[in-house]
């Protein structure tokens, strides 16, 4: 997990976890076994974003604001900055990398057969994230080697992953993150490979096609293997589309219906699509994408979202999830910048004109996001990350 979750955040998990989860059986048990049960939280908060997707744009961002800074390379974190109070500050940060990466030294490709800097990963660690799903129409650009250099990167920053793998154990093991003894996984599945034949004899290379009996298997071991939560990642949907398809609608709904899955995360359409609960859990069809060329395609493309979940134990064990968001904009520049929405906006120095277009873009995707109903507020006031505050959920 990331290093900045704070002390007051662990006490208060702990003592409300002693006061409303334990059990008759748990207070006469030895002292070390209540005290490792006052240790398991009450509430896990999770942070999942839309696409990582490298557009040269971005790849020549990332090697002037390398360059401003006197190194020689390329470097991400300042483009997406203003992401860390979100993630970080979340017990779980969940990312989607959607294109393979290359080898530090490049040569680095666009669309539409991306090679991309995995410099990228090493924001993505800096950020706070601690999983990323890589299953997408994108995984097999370039080949097994493609595959092999996402991983091989992930792993040297020790960011879990899931839905693209090197082998077959790999391919079966499951993702499991550990949350001060609650064990949560990720799955992750892509509709298609964008017509890349995946080989019949390395079928493991990457989770392709939305089989609703698969998916339900893999999250049954999952909960075999111990996961107490899980959570799968779908690449899915009809790009620049808000509307969720059908296919995506039934999926949701049968995924949902078992005891297996908790909480399904959507990516792929590049525009923020709505969130949905089904059975008392939830979906976010798409969240937009997190970076990808800010000047190409509609304004709605530039917009995603930071979806966040915080999961509550009830008396009987059971995870129940609250949904929040916040708003996010890829500004072209120069120079490109990720923008958190609602902390923009709290600044009494932003211009007039830049103000009018923070507030189109936040309200558009706030009605994207609540287009299905349900009014899932937007996380607002304090950084989350400030000790001496909480989240606050505010409408805009």
């Amino acid at each position: 997990m990331s290093t900045s979750r704070t002390t007051t955040f662990l006490l208060a998990a702990a003592v409300a976890t002693t006061l409303a989860g334990c059990t008759a059986d748990v207070s006469h048990a030895p002292s070390a076994r209540r005290a490792a049960a006052a240790r398991v939280p009450a509430t896990i908060t999770v942070a999942a974003t839309g696409d990582f997707l490298l557009h040269q744009p971005l790849i020549t961002q990332a090697a002037e604001d390398a360059a401003k800074s006197g190194h020689h390379g390329w470097d991400f974190v300042p483009m997406l900055s203003q992401l860390r109070p979100l993630i970080d500050t979340a017990d779980i940060g969940i990312c989607h990398m959607e294109t393979p990466l290359a080898t530090r030294s490049g040569p680095f490709e666009g669309y539409p057969a991306f090679n991309s800097p995995p410099q990228i990963v090493d924001a993505i660690r800096d950020l706070g994230y601690d999983t990323c799903s890589t299953a997408s129409n994108h995984t097999l650009d370039q080949g097994d080697a493609g595959v092999r250099r996402t991983l091989g990167a992930l792993d040297a920053a020790s960011v879990k992953h899931t839905g693209s793998a090197r082998g077959p154990a790999e391919a079966e093991r499951a993702d499991l993150l550990d949350v001060r003894g609650v064990k949560v996984a990720q799955l992750s599945y892509t509709y298609g490979t964008n017509g890349v034949p995946i080989p019949s004899n390395r079928p493991w290379l990457v989770n392709s096609g939305l089989d609703a009996p698969a998916i339900l298997h893999a999250a049954a071991r999952a909960r075999a293997g111990g996961a107490a939560i899980v959570i799968v990642s779908l690449h899915w949907g009809e790009e620049y589309q808000h509307a969720p398809t059908g296919e995506q609608r039934a999926l949701a709904r049968r995924l949902l219906a078992s005891p297996d899955v908790d909480l399904i995360i959507g990516d792929h359409v590049h525009v923020v699509q709505p969130f949905e609960q089904i059975n008392g859990k939830w979906v976010a069809y798409g969240m937009g994408n997190q970076i990808a060329n800010p000047i190409a395609n509609s304004e709605d493309t530039h917009e995603g979202l930071v979806a966040r979940f915080r999961l509550t134990r009830d008396a009987a064990g059971r995870w129940r999830a609250a949904a929040s968001f916040v708003p996010t904009l890829v500004e072209p520049g120069p120079p490109i910048r990720l923008v958190d929405l609602p902390r923009a906006l709290a600044r009494g120095d932003l211009p007039a004109g830049t103000r009018a277009r923070y507030r189109a873009a936040l309200d558009r995707t706030t009605a994207a996001v609540r287009d299905l109903g349900p009014k899932v507020p937007v996380l607002d006031g304090p950084l989350p990350n400030s000790p001496a505050s909480a989240e606050q959920l505010a409408g805009p």
